[in-house]
């Protein structure tokens, strides 16, 4: 059985886990939330206390994630992190889905969260100098990645462009988003691009 596996993947607070949810259900795929398999199943170094998060074990993480693609019974497997590209193998996945959000909207989303200073200051940057596009980019080239600004977009509109990327491979692109041209351009980028 050939199977499709679709990484959700983006700055944290971007809406990967949402649209995730929603793809998943469309397409009665599994879902795999990267940062709760870390943590259910101890594929963890350690925690990093001042970002508040865990370490992940990635070699562990990719044994696992390849057991679980191959033990699956669906057809659709959808994975959902921001370090999604770096931990599941290669050679099985079918897209990578980047999802983007203007660093402006992007603020007021983790500020209502509750993120800390320094948290909400890295991860601006991380969006802003497109670590995560970098990242897939780097491990998965660009064949399989597919860049989605989803700023001022729905869920059900998030939801809709993944499915036309799914059924229509030619919709997929990269280097659709400048934040950083974009804020120097509006006078903002001392004020987001805080290193």
């Amino acid at each position: 059985m050939l199977k499709r596996v679709i990484l959700i993947t983006g700055t944290p607070c971007v809406g990967k886990t949402t649209a995730a949810n929603l793809l998943t259900s469309r397409l009665g795929a599994l879902y795999v939330n990267l940062t709760d398999l870390a943590i259910s199943e101890n594929l963890i170094l350690g925690r990093d206390k001042q970002r508040n998060t865990v370490i992940v074990d990635e070699g562990r993480m990719n044994r696992r994630i390849r057991r679980i693609i191959k033990e699956s019974e669906k057809n659709n497997i959808v994975i959902d992190g921001h370090y999604a590209a770096s931990v599941v193998p290669k050679e099985l996945v079918s897209y990578v889905l980047v999802l983007r959000r203007d660093p402006v909207e992007l603020k007021k989303m983790m500020e209502k969260c509750g993120y800390s200073e320094r948290k909400l200051t890295e991860n601006l940057a991380s969006e802003i100098l497109d670590v995560c596009l970098v990242e897939a980019l780097s491990v998965r080239g660009p064949a399989r990645i597919c860049e989605l600004d989803i700023t001022g977009k729905s869920p059900e509109m998030v939801l809709k462009e993944i499915l036309a990327v799914l059924h229509d491979n030619s919709k997929c692109c990269v280097g659709i988003v400048d934040w950083l041209g974009k804020l120097e351009n509006e006078g903002l980028l001392d004020e987001f691009l805080k290193i």
